[in-house]
Order: C-alpha cells, then structure tokens, then sequence
C-alpha cells in the first residue's frame, strides 16, 4: 500500500528524544488515496530488553529503578527485565547493546541470547521497538557489581526472584512494564521446555 509524504520535520529535540512531524497522505483500503493529515511521531531510537532465566535455581533476574514518567501516576519504581536504547553503531545488532547493558544493569556476562521477538510498544504515536531476547544465567557468570552507570543518573537495584513468584506478580497486577510482562508471558509459555534436560 502507498504512503505519499509531503514535509517531513523534526520539531522538537533533546538528548535522545526526538518529535518528527510529517504531513502525509496513504492509501486506503478501497484503493483510493487519504486525505492529506499531519501526524506525529516521537522517535527515540530502538531499545533491546532480555528475559535473563536461571534455569537450575527456576530464577529470573529483575532490575528496580525509578521512571521518572510513571511517578505521577504511580509507582515510579518499575521492576523490569534488564534493557537499554539501542545506540547509533549497535543499530545493525543489537545484541550488542543487550550485552553492554546486561553488564552495566546487572554485571552479568551472557554469552548466548536468543532473539523472540521484535514489536512496537506505542505504534500510534512512537516509532520505538523493543528488540526482545532470552538468556540463561547461572552465579558463575556474574562478573561484575552492575547497578547502572552512576554518571547517567542510574541507581539500579537488583533482584534474583523465583519464576512462580514473578508469574504471580504479573497475575496480581504488580508487574507493569509492558516489555517485561511480554518477555516474562513468553517465559510462562516455553517454561516446561527450557526446564527440560537437554
């Protein structure tokens, strides 16, 4: 289907936030074209997140941290999968920005990730996906103290939680990041077969 795009602009710009503003008109479903309409759209880059399992201790590692934009509306702590924004030369892989950040969040080296999905969060106003992934960790692989990068404002706290616990949390209603309660879903799916002996 056609997309015709008039004017394309950046309207607003700070750190890595961006708002593009485009005047557009697209095909509809009957084959004729749109009206022209202006849309925007709030493009911070890609992000990688990535559900760290330990599958002897049945274990999922979680990071706490304060999110400014939930603050108003509560809790402004947010428990969460380790994830980071995909910087400009990871754009071709971004597992590369999943192992810097693994490190940095949580100062775990994981050397093997599996890629289960990509998907929008916010598809009707930001261009932002997550590039999402599955890891197994054990203790011997924690090489260093993670908690963020302090010179980023980061105070990273982190949690070692039993899988039916955090399952639990998501039933109740307590975990409410959308790309953890994703991950965290897909982890409930494919449970029996990565408990398996292989």
């Amino acid at each position: 289907m056609r997309v015709e795009i008039d004017h394309q602009e950046i309207i607003f710009r700070k750190f890595f936030f961006r708002i593009e503003e485009a005047r557009l008109r697209h095909e509809r479903y009957d084959g004729s074209m749109s009206d022209e309409m202006v849309r925007l759209n709030f493009d911070r880059g890609d992000s990688a997140a990535v559900v760290l399992h330990d599958p002897e201790q049945d274990t999922v590692i979680l990071t706490e941290q304060f999110r400014y934009p939930t603050h108003a509306k509560g809790p402004g702590w947010l428990l969460e999968i380790p994830a980071g924004t995909v910087e400009e030369d990871e754009d071709d892989d971004p597992i590369r920005t999943m192992r810097r950040e693994i490190m940095e969040e949580i100062g775990y080296h994981v050397e093997n990730l599996e890629h289960i999905s990509n998907f929008y969060l916010t598809p009707g106003g930001s261009s932002e996906r997550i590039h999402l992934y599955y890891g197994t960790v054990s203790p011997q692989d924690r090489k260093g103290a993670g908690g963020g990068v302090l010179s980023e404002g980061e105070d990273i706290r982190i949690l070692s939680m039993p899988v039916a616990k955090v399952f639990a949390m998501i039933e109740s209603g307590h975990l409410v990041d959308a790309k953890s309660i994703i991950g965290l879903q897909w982890l409930q799916l494919n449970h029996a077969r990565l408990l398996a002996p292989r």
